[in-house]
C-alpha cells in the first residue's frame, strides 16, 4: 500500500482544519476519547455542532484565536492508501511553514471560501505550491453550502483561478465543490451538487496516481551510511561491506553497472539488502543497502549512479530560497553551512538578484537581504562539491537547507535553478 503525502493551505477561516477533522472523522481514524474531547470543548464554546477543527489545531494560541500557526501533521489511512496530512497555515507571517509543509508533498489542497472567491491569498499558495514543485494541486471550493450550492459561484472561481494558474507551472488541477462543515464531496458525493460530475475529494485523493511523479529515470544514491559489522558473531558478515541510504532517483538492480562520485571510478552491484531481506530492485522513496563487487573508498557524502547519467558536480548554484530567520537577514557575502542530501559544507551568498512579492509575482531587484519568510533568487559559492540536479528535475537532490554557523538553527530552504 503506497503512501500519499498532502499539504493543505488557505486563508484564515476558509476551513481548513475543520476539512482534516472531517476526513479523519468519516475515515473513522479518531478515538473515542479524541471525540469527546472536541465534543465537550464545542460544548463549553456554546457551539451547535461539533468543531472538527479542534482536531488538528492542536496549540493553544492556535484554539484561542481560531487560526493555524505550526506544521501539524495527521496519519490516517483507507483500504486503498495511507495518508499524511500536513496542515499548513494559510497567513503570510508563516509562510516558512507552508514551505516546510509542502516541500515533501505529492499534492496540495487549496481551500478557498466560496462565498470571498480566489483572494490574495489563494495565489500566494498556489504559487508556492507551483514554486516548490508539488505535481497536484486541488483547489477545494468550500462553505457551498453557505451560497446555496450555487454551480454559477462555482464556475466563477474555477474561471478566475484557472487563468491565474495559467502564469505558474501547475501540471494538474482538480476542482472539487465541497462543504466540510456539513461533508458534501468530502468522503462521498453529494446530493446537493447533482450539477457536479467529478467524484468525491477522498476518492480523488485514493486514486490520484502518483507512481510516476518520481524520477525513475536518473539514479541518485546519497550514501548516508557505510555498514561495517566488525563484531559480527555470524563469520560470513565479517566481510561485509554496505551503503546505506535512500533512493532519491531512479530503479536499481543487482548487477546493474554503477558509478562512485567523487572518485569516478565504476562498479556493479552485488545484492541490494532491507531490514527484511535482499530484493530484486529498489525504486524512490525505498532506503537500502547496496553491496558493489569491488572495493571502493565510499563515504557518507558520496554519490552513487549511472556512468552514463551523472548528477552536475559544482561548486556555484543560482537558487530560490526561502528566508526563516527572525534573527538574521539573507545578505550577500553572508556565510553558511549547506546541507543537501547527506552532504554538507560551508556557503557563501555571493549575490541577491531579486526578492519576488509571492502575492503579485513581482521581482524586487532592487532588494539588499531577505528577511523573515521572503523568497528571493541568490548565488552561492560552496567550498566543496554538490552532486546536483536542477529542483525542476528531481526535488530531492534539487533542495537543500541552510544553516546558521554559530546557532546550528536552520535559517532557510533552496531550491537549485543552475548549477555550475
Amino acid at each position: 500500500m503506497d503512501i500519499l503525502r498532502f499539504a493543505t493551505a488557505g486563508s484564515v477561516d476558509d476551513g481548513k482544519s475543520t476539512l482534516i477533522g472531517r476526513l479523519l472523522y468519516d475515515s473513522k481514524a479518531i478515538f473515542e476519547d479524541q471525540l469527546e474531547a472536541v465534543e465537550r470543548t464545542s460544548r463549553d464554546r456554546g457551539t451547535e455542532y461539533t468543531d472538527l477543527s479542534l482536531l488538528t489545531d492542536g496549540l493553544r494560541a492556535e484554539r484561542e484565536q481560531g487560526i493555524t500557526i505550526d506544521v501539524a501533521y495527521r496519519y490516517f489511512a483507507t483500504p486503498k492508501r495511507k495518508f499524511i496530512i500536513a496542515d499548513t497555515p494559510g497567513h503570510i507571517q508563516y509562510t516558512r511553514n507552508m514551505v516546510t509543509g509542502a516541500s515533501t508533498a505529492d499534492l496540495a489542497i487549496v481551500l478557498i471560501d466560496a462565498r470571498k472567491g480566489v483572494l490574495e491569498q489563494s495565489r500566494r499558495h498556489a504559487f508556492l505550491t507551483s514554486l516548490l514543485r508539488v505535481p497536484h494541486l486541488v483547489l477545494a471550493v468550500n462553505k457551498m453550502d453557505l451560497v446555496d450550492y450555487s454551480q454559477e459561484r462555482f464556475e466563477e472561481i474555477r474561471e478566475e483561478f484557472t487563468a491565474f494558474a495559467a502564469k505558474l507551472n501547475v501540471t494538474d488541477l482538480t476542482f472539487i465543490p465541497i462543504s466540510a462543515l456539513h461533508g458534501d464531496n468530502v468522503v462521498s458525493r453529494s446530493e446537493n451538487t447533482p450539477w457536479y460530475q467529478g467524484t468525491s475529494l477522498l476518492h480523488h485523493l485514493e486514486n490520484v496516481h502518483i507512481a510516476s511523479d518520481r524520477n525513475l529515470v536518473d539514479v541518485r544514491f546519497p550514501v548516508q551510511y557505510v555498514i561495517r559489522p566488525h563484531n559480527a558473531t555470524d563469520p560470513g558478515l565479517h566481510d561485509y561491506r554496505g551503503y546505506a541510504g535512500q533512493v532519491y532517483g531512479g530503479v536499481l538492480k543487482p548487477g546493474d553497472e554503477v558509478l562512485h562520485l567523487p572518485s569516478g571510478l565504476t562498479s556493479r552491484i552485488s545484492s541490494i539488502d532491507t531490514f527484511d531481506g535482499p530484493v530484486t530492485e529498489a525504486f524512490p522513496p525505498m532506503s537500502v543497502t547496496i553491496r558493489l563487487e569491488d572495493d571502493i573508498d565510499i563515504s557518507r557524502g558520496d554519490m552513487i549512479c549511472r556512468p552514463n547519467n551523472k548528477p552536475q558536480v559544482a561548486q556555484e548554484v543560482e537558487a530560490m530560497v526561502c528566508w526563516m530567520s527572525e534573527a538574521a537577514k539573507l545578505a550577500p557575502r553572508t556565510k553558511l553551512t549547506i546541507k543537501h542530501t547527506t552532504r554538507t559544507a560551508r556557503a557563501l551568498v555571493r549575490d541577491l538578484h531579486y526578492r519576488l512579492d509571492v502575492n503579485t509575482l513581482h521581482r524586487d531587484e532592487s532588494a539588499s537581504a531577505l528577511s523573515l519568510n521572503e523568497i528571493g533568487r541568490v548565488s552561492l559559492r560552496i567550498t566543496q562539491p554538490m552532486f546536483v540536479d536542477d529542483y525542476a528535475r528531481n526535488r530531492l537532490t534539487g533542495g537543500f537547507i541552510l544553516i546558521d554557523e554559530a546557532t546550528h538553527s536552520t535559517v532557510g530552504a533552496g531550491m537549485i535553478l543552475e548549477s555550475r
